[in-house]
């Protein structure tokens, strides 16, 4: 889906040369959305430099930390990842043995969409974010679309901004139990029509409570990933990129990624890039 004349399109967006991050700080203290943290440990200082280590305590995935999901093996349905691979085969090969992060070492370079979820009538709160457990649907995103004036084509990123961190500022880190605003599952609709190539946001992706069935689990995430081989961006942070995006009134830019080359790695922490 992302061919070298989508890079060109891409690349052409790159217009006000302005670059603006899409990951949050890395989590290193813990907190009631962040069971696991980012160890940092300095190690020598003296007169020729400074070395230091670092160590996540459990796991980059989750709902804390900026990252990539790699397609095959993270999540299964019945014990199968995308392309049929399946827990023994992964189990046999001490990781992803293929589709791994390392799939994706040349990086992703494409145009981004951003919804903004908060201009949606009747979604967001007079603070500027969205609830825990608002959904956003399949018609949120072509209501978003005229909105902001863009058509989402194949090869596209989709973002979509809840405020989740504009809310964790203002009240505090809250229970991942208490849930996330997030995609409602008939967004893969959308996804299969459009060829979106990644999706992404700014909480876990997927909302919670789902309102489907506790047994189902994340549901976007297993029709994405499992199902049409469409990896995600979890947890990152569009507090900027949206800031820019309303002051230039324009909602499309150049997008890069490039995941740490890990073989048979199952995803990979990353600092996404707006290009405007």
């Amino acid at each position: 889906l992302i061919t070298p004349a989508k890079r060109k399109q891409a690349v052409a967006l790159a217009k006000e040369g302005v670059s603006v991050s899409l990951a949050h700080d890395v989590m290193q203290e813990k907190a009631a959305d962040a069971p696991n943290i980012l160890e940092r440990v300095l190690g020598n200082v003296n007169p020729t430099g400074t070395t230091d280590r670092y160590q996540y305590t459990g796991t980059y995935h989750g709902v804390s930390h900026s990252h990539l999901d790699s397609v095959d093996c993270h999540i299964m349905v019945e014990g199968k990842g995308y392309n049929g691979v399946s827990m023994e085969e992964i189990k046999a090969a001490g990781g992803c043995p293929k589709g791994s992060i390392n799939a994706l070492k040349d990086g992703v370079v494409t145009r981004a969409i951003l919804f903004d979820a908060t201009r949606l009538p009747g979604k967001a709160t007079p603070q500027g974010w969205l609830e825990p457990g608002t959904a956003i649907h399949k018609e949120d995103l072509e209501t978003l679309e005229k909105m902001e004036r863009v058509k989402v084509s194949a090869g596209d990123v989709i973002l979509l901004y809840t405020g989740r961190w504009k809310r964790r500022a203002a009240l505090g880190p809250w229970p991942n139990a208490t849930g996330f605003a997030g995609y409602h599952a008939d967004v893969a609709y959308f996804i299969k029509e459009r060829g979106v190539s990644f999706i992404g946001d700014d909480g876990p992706n997927d909302v919670s409570p789902s309102g489907l069935p506790p047994s189902i689990g994340i549901p976007l995430h297993q029709l994405a990933l499992a199902a049409m081989g469409v990896s995600i961006f979890d947890n990152l942070d569009l507090e900027r990129v949206v800031e820019q995006a309303r002051r230039l009134n324009r909602y499309e830019f150049l997008f890069m990624a490039s995941p740490l080359r890990i073989d048979k790695g199952t995803g990979s922490p990353l600092n996404p890039l707006a290009i405007f």
